[in-house]
This record gives structure tokens, C-alpha cells and sequence, in this order.
């Protein structure tokens, strides 16, 4: 579980409490004591963050995924129907051994967070993903009184200590170009022919195991789990498929594994939109610890708003609407969405690329006297559980977010994916604000002074393997 450090422990219980102690819930954030976000568990580097980097677009990469995502367990006689009403998804064409991408919103259509839903049983889902999309859907199973079961496994501790680390299952990504010939030696021959987000079963050595076609990096791959007392087993297994189908498998370690998305497209860690609002949300902050993510998790970056709204994203401006399932009698938000769609206040999501010369410049300032400018951390920069950093047109207007950067070696530059206004176009050269405009009680955040840096707005996904890839996919939508 997250635990957040507060000043008096006793004096808050609830979200809520934190927010009503401290004003402003944009100050509490942007405050918060909790330092970098962690990847818990998987060592930093298996060999080093740039080879792992390439192998997933040259030969092969594996992930662990075991340990960075809650899982929740739900299953019932209205299983179905609470799962279709708290999201925006259509479950119309949601079979057996399918797989989606699952996105609630809050009841004015603000995205909460998503996971990654798979059917097992008629009445069973198993959803992965971030803390937020995890703690609504346990209060909503209670606030709603639904005839559901929940079963939580939280994500690992981000320091553990050295203590023993379990979870309900592990899993595996192996992805990259050289993927299927290790996916024919692990089976004993050639695997059925998934589709894309569409789940089978396939052979890991004496195990059968469930397997979702996925290309989490834009490049064509599978991700399979089972009982996590099997980790090992299927560890050792892959390796020796890799071994013996004479593939360079490369195991990734947690400093380039959070690095993938910038090349796929996927904004992994808005800001929940659940900080203001009455009715259902009033009481979701009075149900929510004070040591919950949402009432601990740092806002970082360059945009200051006084209305914390202002950090909120809808299902269109991430790419998410074109599977809103407008057919359904309802859903928690449909009222809300159906005011904002086609509205011109949208913004559209895109890859920014960040000019090489400003870059080094930033870089560069660490190595002279004086105040520097905002550390740029490889291959990831992040330093907070969300980003904000503003994007300004030519008239210094503020005209787009950018909110989770990172360095590609495959790229040899450095990506943001972000939201842009309507009228900003793909080739646009604006100016990204980079670093704290004031010191703030970050720990992750280092004194220094703010600067700007050229980008070049560019498609998403960046990666021309994955647009190919992705052709009819959210990743590639905007």
C-alpha cells in the first residue's frame, strides 16, 4: 500500500479531513512529502537502461510486471452490470478471454485513472492498473450496494526493506521483433494466432498459462501471468525458450520500463479528477484515508492553478472516446459527456519533442556556478506522481500540458506526451516552461531556477512501428 507522511497524524482520517485542514488542495499537493515515484520491487537495471531501451525495438525485451500495479478481483451475480455502469466502456461485444481498456470517469466526466479488464468468467474480471481506478471501484461497490465481491491485492510496497514481497500473480510482457520465436519454443511449437487484445492459452514449459496479445511498446508482443508461486518456474523457462530459440532477450529493469509509453502514446498517471464535486464524490473523499495516493501523490511541474480542476482531463483529450458506449442506458458520467463532446474547449493529446540544444543547455547548467536550472533525471524525468508543465504558443499564451516526459534511446531525444489546444498542429514549435516556478516542499525537487525549452509538437504514438500497429487504437487517437 502507499503510506504518506503527514505533519499530525491523528488529525486527519479522511481525504477529505486533508483538504479541509490544509485550504487549497493544489498547495497540499504540490507540497507533498512523498518524493519520487517508485517502481517497486524490479531491480533499476539488468544490464543498462539504454540496451533495454532498444532491445524492444531491435530483438526482445522482457518485462516483470509483478509488482507496480494494484490488481482487484471482481466477480459476481452483478459483476457485469457494476463494471459497465462505473465505466465508459460498451461491454456489448466484451466475450470470454477478452481484454480492455477500462477508463471511469467521475459523474462530471473527469477521467479517475484506467485499468486493463480481463473477462475470465461470466461474472469474474480481473482488473490491473494504478491505485485510483482500484480504490473508486471498491467505494462504488459499496456505495451502490452491488451484489459483488472485491478482492484487492495493492500494489508491492515501493521499499519493501528487504522484507518477502507476495502477490496473487505474477506477470510478464515479452515484446520486440525476435518475440515470437521465443513465444514457438516456450509453447513446444507455434502459438495460437491471438488477436490483438484477445487472450488464449499457451505453454510455458509444464505450465499452461493465459497469454493477452499486447504491444505495450509498439512493438508486437504477449503478456502472461498465473499463481505468483510459479514466478520463478516461468522465469527461468523463458529464459531458456530465449536460450534455445537463440534470441537476446533482454530483461528490463523498473529505469526503463516506465520509459515504453512515450513511444506507444499512453498517458499513464493523470490526476484523478476527484478533488471537487458534491453528491457521490463528497463521499468518496470522506471514504478515502488521508494515506490514500490521492490525498499524498505530488503534483510536479511548471503549471500553477489555484483551481484544481484546472490538472483534470476528459476521455477525449487522452484519445478514449471513440469507445465510450453511448448506447448503454447509462454510465456514471454519460450525462456529462454527452454535453462535452464535440465541444471546441477539448484538448487533443500529442508527443512533444524536446529541442537537443535547450536540453544541453539545462544539462549543462549543472556543471556551472550559481543556481541551476531543473536536474533532468535520464531516462526519466519525472519527479512527481503527476506532471504539469505548461506549453506556450508564440504569444507566450498557454496552450497545452505537458504531463510525462522521458528520454528514448531508440529516438535519441527527449518525449513528452501531453494535450494541446484545438488549433495547435503537428510540426508547431512552442516553448515549454521546465522546472518549479517557486521552491515548493517537494522533496523530490531540488532548488533551482525555471527556464524554457523549445518543443516540437509531433504525432502520437511517436514510434511509426506503433501507429502502424495501432492503427484502429486509442494510442493512436486524439
Amino acid at each position: 500500500m502507499y503510506t504518506f507522511p503527514r505533519e499530525d497524524k491523528m488529525a486527519a482520517n479522511s481525504l477529505q479531513d486533508v483538504i479541509d485542514e490544509k485550504g487549497n488542495v493544489v498547495d497540499v499537493l504540490r507540497n507533498s512529502k512523498i518524493g519520487m515515484y517508485v517502481y517497486p520491487v524490479v531491480a533499476p537495471e539488468f544490464v543498462n537502461w539504454r540496451d533495454e531501451q532498444r532491445a524492444w525495438r531491435e530483438t526482445a525485451v522482457l518485462f516483470d510486471q509483478s509488482h507496480h500495479m494494484d490488481e482487484l478481483i471482481v466477480e459476481g451475480p452483478q459483476a457485469t452490470e457494476f463494471l459497465s455502469y462505473h465505466g465508459i466502456n460498451s461491454f456489448a461485444n466484451f466475450d470470454l478471454n477478452r481484454a480492455k481498456h477500462f477508463v471511469p470517469v467521475t459523474p462530471a466526466g473527469h477521467v479517475i485513472g484506467d485499468h486493463i479488464i480481463f473477462r475470465e468468467h461470466e461474472q469474474k474480471y480481473i482488473l490491473v492498473g494504478r491505485a485510483p481506478t482500484s480504490n473508486w471501484l471498491q467505494f462504488c461497490a459499496a456505495y451502490g450496494k452491488w451484489n459483488v465481491r472485491i478482492k484487492h491485492d495493492p500494489r508491492s510496497p515501493s521499499r519493501p526493506e528487504g522484507e518477502r514481497v507476495l502477490r496473487t500473480h505474477y506477470r510478464y510482457q515479452i515484446q520486440g521483433p525476435d518475440a515470437p520465436k521465443i513465444f514457438e519454443k516456450m509453447n513446444g511449437g507455434p502459438i495460437p494466432d491471438i488477436k490483438f487484445f484477445h487472450v488464449d492459452w499457451i505453454n510455458v514449459g509444464s505450465r499452461k498459462v493465459q497469454a493477452l496479445r499486447h504491444g505495450m511498446s509498439g512493438a508486437p508482443g504477449l503478456e502472461i501471468w498465473g499463481p505468483y508461486e510459479d514466478k520463478s518456474y516461468v522465469l527461468n523457462a523463458i529464459l531458456e525458450a530465449a536460450k534455445e530459440a537463440k534470441v537476446d532477450l533482454v530483461r528490463c529493469g523498473s529505469r526503463a520500463y516506465s520509459t515504453n509509453t512515450l513511444e506507444s502514446g499512453w498517458i499513464p498517471s493523470p490526476l484523478p479528477g476527484i478533488y471537487t464535486g458534491d453528491g457521490m464524490l463528497a463521499e468518496y473523499r470522506q471514504w478515502l484515508g488521508a494515506d490514500a495516493y490521492e490525498a499524498g501523490g505530488a503534483i510536479g511541474g511548471s503549471f500553477v492553478s489555484d483551481n484544481i480542476e484546472d490538472y483534470y482531463v476528459n476521455p477525449f483529450e487522452l484519445g478514449y472516446d471513440f469507445y465510450i458506449g453511448w448506447k448503454k442506458d447509462d454510465f456514471v458520467g454519460k450525462e456529462a459527456l454527452t454535453a462535452m463532446k464535440g465541444s471546441p474547449s477539448n484538448r487533443k493529446k500529442v508527443t512533444f519533442e524536446w529541442n537537443r540544444d535547450d536540453v544541453l543547455k539545462v544539462i549543462a547548467s549543472a556543471f556551472e556556478k550559481g543556481t541551476p536550472f531543473k536536474w533532468i533525471d535520464f531516462p526519466q524525468p519525472n519527479y512527481a506522481s503527476t506532471s504539469a508543465d505548461m506549453v506556450l504558443n508564440e504569444a507566450g499564451k498557454m496552450v497545452g500540458m505537458s504531463m510525462f516526459n522521458g528520454y528514448s534511446y531508440n529516438e535519441r531525444c527527449l518525449l513528452s506526451l501531453g494535450v494541446v489546444d484545438q488549433s495547435v498542429e503537428v510540426g508547431d514549435v512552442l516553448t515549454m516552461k521546465w522546472g518549479e516556478p517557486e521552491t515548493t516542499g517537494k522533496t523530490s525537487t531540488e532548488k533551482h531556477e525555471q527556464t524554457e525549452i523549445r518543443v516540437r509538437v509531433s504525432p502520437t504514438p511517436y514510434s511509426s512501428e506503433a501507429r502502424t500497429n495501432y492503427a484502429d487504437s486509442w494510442r493512436s487517437r486524439s
